[in-house]
């Protein structure tokens, strides 16, 4: 690669780009020309200037009742079902800060439940915890989960635990345990809500509307990436099951966390270090 210098400029963790190459020049690659399943987003329906926040205002469309209550700022979230933790920011409770360069191994604390918990949600888990050491692991929470009708394979379940415990333990306490209790009833709501046919699949279309009730503003390309990521049959039906809903959910909620402890200013921008970036990421592919 002879167009790149052979010693690093200073201030750089890994190579620079060319010195005659600028990002910024030169005009956008044109946008996908059908990102929705059905079509064009309606004439209606603009998008944000923002990269992620809330739902655009405005009237809904003609007979059809408004999916989202207007957010007054960009990391507002719908309101939480009564008796449930709140959570600012797609989905509730939030997880827990982490340090920007914290081991992603780290032990857990030992948690409690909070005040008011449920009595069914302290029932499983003390059902799933068998030796009695105060936590669960992830055969554990995919088996009590799959005992509620909600069954997702390893890798969600890893992804649960890591996004309401920072840490790759594999393990969650009763606090954790009963913030993803919540979460998940939270969105398998949402999902429903949204599955406006009863298929069991939300399409493009529906999958929109249903990121903007959490909060999730998204670009069609966005949208589009989304959609072929997580649906099962490689993009080709162009609708997400359940539980890969779940998997998508846990992975915009979690990024979005930890982008926003960059965008201390909320301004929708943020600046990351090499190594700042890596640890933001890798632990959200590893799970």
């Amino acid at each position: 690669m002879s167009n790149y210098p052979h010693n690093n400029p200073s201030g750089y963790p890994y190579g620079a780009p060319p010195p005659s190459q600028s990002y910024s020049s030169g005009p956008p690659p044109p946008p996908p020309s059908q990102p929705y399943s059905s079509g064009h987003p309606p004439s209606s329906q603009s998008y944000p200037s923002g990269p992620y926040g809330a739902p655009p205002g405005g009237p809904p469309p003609p007979n059809q009742s408004s999916p989202y209550a207007p957010v007054g700022s960009p990391y507002s979230a719908p309101s939480a079902p009564p008796g449930a933790p709140h959570q600012p920011y797609g989905g509730y409770p939030t997880p827990p800060p982490s340090a920007p360069y914290g081991s992603p191994f780290a032990s857990l604390v030992p948690s409690a439940f909070p005040p008011g918990t449920d009595p069914n949600v302290i029932a499983c888990f003390q059902v799933a915890d068998q030796d009695g050491s105060g936590f669960i692991d992830d055969k554990e929470l995919q088996r009590v989960l799959s005992s509620y009708n909600q069954s997702f394979g390893m890798r969600t379940v890893h992804l649960l635990m890591y996004n309401f415990t920072n840490s790759n333990a594999r393990k969650i306490g009763p606090k954790e345990f009963t913030q993803v209790f919540y979460s998940l009833q939270n969105w398998r709501s949402i999902f429903e809500r949204f599955d406006r046919d009863r298929s069991g699949k939300i399409d493009s279309s529906e999958l929109r509307d249903a990121l903007l009730s959490l909060g999730f503003a998204v670009s069609p390309v966005v949208l589009d990436l989304l959609v072929s990521k997580f649906d099962k049959n490689g993009g080709k039906n162009k609708a997400i099951e359940y539980d890969n809903f779940i998997e998508m959910n846990v992975l915009m909620q979690g990024l979005t966390e930890k982008f926003k402890e960059k965008d201390t200013s909320l301004s929708g921008s943020a600046t990351f270090s090499y190594e700042s970036f890596m640890l933001t990421v890798l632990p959200f592919i590893i799970a």
